[in-house]
């Protein structure tokens, strides 16, 4: 009697274990992957155009919409006041949300996407300036007096490097006001700097491309852009990189959203290329 309670116990396990197989092969790959979010939530500043505003100016506000029609999935902003510096240790890494876009693709605070375009920094000069300018090493860097750089930027470690930092170092403090860093972020906004090549006032910038690239060419000036190389190696051996990969970061261990974001712009990548080409932005 205790034989055929111990094989019907059996047996009804076997049952037990193929309906759960049968459950299994009946779900889709989507359904499966609880982690895919119902909703893609990025991140994305307020006011820091011309990445992004609360009215989607901003062209991520467009490569957003793009990225989300190409995953099949709902699109909500995630509004943030604060400058998009701080938008990964802010908002991302305290699930406020799930995405962020324009993040170098060696960031090991988070996980990020395959490339979605290249790009770097570059010179911006009136072309009634009459300059031949290819890179730092190039002469006419020597004859300049005001040279428009963001602080702590590698343009800053290059003006070091040539010489010609200390004699344009109250210029630079003037662009941000004479404001203390130490103390709070300072954004030196771009229409601002390109405005300084514009009045003559600067007589060349080196900008990185997505935050100027839309004013260079919506200038009434004629506006000169000229690609750096894409390293520079310092006297002590040092390498300073002006070419950087452009990602999409989601939080270490977002496997799932990750992988699924790699396919969305795998998939929209043309109409990637558009939005960037019209902005003006010089894609390597």
């Amino acid at each position: 009697m205790l034989n055929k309670k111990i094989k019907s116990i059996y047996k009804y396990i076997g049952q037990c274990g193929l309906l759960v197989v049968s459950m299994l092969t009946m779900i889709s790959p989507v359904q499966a992957s609880e982690a895919l979010p119902d909703t893609l939530r990025i991140c994305a500043s307020s006011d820091e155009m011309p990445y992004s505003n609360s009215e989607q100016q901003g062209f991520e506000n467009a490569l957003a919409q793009v990225l989300a029609e190409s995953m099949s999935l709902p699109l909500e902003f995630v509004w943030s006041d604060k400058a998009a510096i701080f938008l990964v240790t802010e908002h991302l890494m305290k699930n406020e949300c799930d995405v962020v876009l324009g993040v170098d693709t060696d960031d090991s605070r988070v996980a990020t996407s395959e490339p979605y375009y290249k790009t770097g920094y570059v010179f911006v000069y009136r072309t009634d300036k009459d300059l031949d300018i290819t890179s730092w090493k190039s002469p006419d860097i020597q004859k300049l007096k005001n040279i428009v750089i963001v602080p702590g930027s590698p343009s800053e470690t290059m003006l070091k490097a040539v010489g010609k930092y200390e004699s344009n170092f109250n210029y630079v403090k003037s662009l941000i006001g004479f404001k203390s860093i130490r103390n709070k972020y300072i954004r030196a906004k771009p229409t601002k700097l390109i405005g300084e090549i514009v009045s003559g006032n600067g007589d060349i910038a080196h900008l990185w491309a997505p935050e100027i690239a839309r004013y260079v060419h919506n200038s009434d000036t004629d506006l000169q852009m000229v690609m750096s190389q894409q390293q520079y190696e310092l006297e002590n051996g040092d390498i300073v990189m002006q070419h950087y990969d452009q990602s999409i970061a989601v939080r270490l261990g977002d496997d799932a959203l990750l992988q699924a974001i790699n396919k969305g712009l795998a998939s929209a990548q043309q109409k990637i290329k558009i939005i960037l080409q019209k902005e003006g932005i010089p894609l390597l």
